[in-house]
């Protein structure tokens, strides 16, 4: 197995398919402040623990988790608007945080929230060069337009000099 410092940002992000098990730890401790009740928050959290799965690939992102209610979320890069880190102070402790990616949708809330990732801050900066990658892409699709525009300004400045050659000349 390749040592971590020695992967490229890109080969650390694709290789996260699962949390760490410091998230499970996480559960345990927010669970145990609902007292004699914590059962009911635990159960949920487990599932959610072991069946969270997540797809990094070169056109988005995609998030599953779930037994009897199965979820997934699959975003593109070109659909991320922004994206946020958020820790409380249990997650800093850990070396955990969340990071909530927001679209378009026109919700409050995030679209999809990556949690249970100690390498939060790598998949952070991955995901805005991808996001400012495809917002690039989409300004070179439109430069035509610009490219035209530029060439006739050139083209009318090439005629007045030609105009001014001309009458210079008689």
């Amino acid at each position: 197995m390749t040592p971590v410092t020695s992967m490229t940002p890109e080969q650390r992000v694709f290789s996260i398919h699962r949390p760490e098990p410091a998230l499970w730890k996480y559960y345990i401790i927010g669970s145990l402040f609902l007292g004699p009740f914590f059962f009911i928050a635990l159960i949920p959290l487990y599932f959610r623990y072991y069946t969270m799965r997540y797809d990094f690939d070169s056109e988005g992102i995609s998030m599953r988790w779930g037994i009897l209610f199965r979820r997934e979320i699959t975003l593109t890069y070109a659909r991320i608007q922004d994206i946020h880190l958020v820790s409380n102070l249990i997650e800093r402790w850990l070396g955990l945080a969340r990071i909530q990616i927001q679209t378009a949708s026109g919700s409050a809330t995030a679209e999809m929230t990556i949690e249970g990732v100690k390498q939060y801050e790598v998949v952070r900066d991955y995901l805005y060069t991808r996001m400012r990658g495809v917002i690039s892409q989409k300004t070179a699709t439109s430069a035509p337009s610009d490219t035209l525009h530029q060439v006739a300004e050139e083209m009318r400045a090439i005629r007045r000099l030609l105009g001014e050659l001309l009458e210079k000349r008689r």
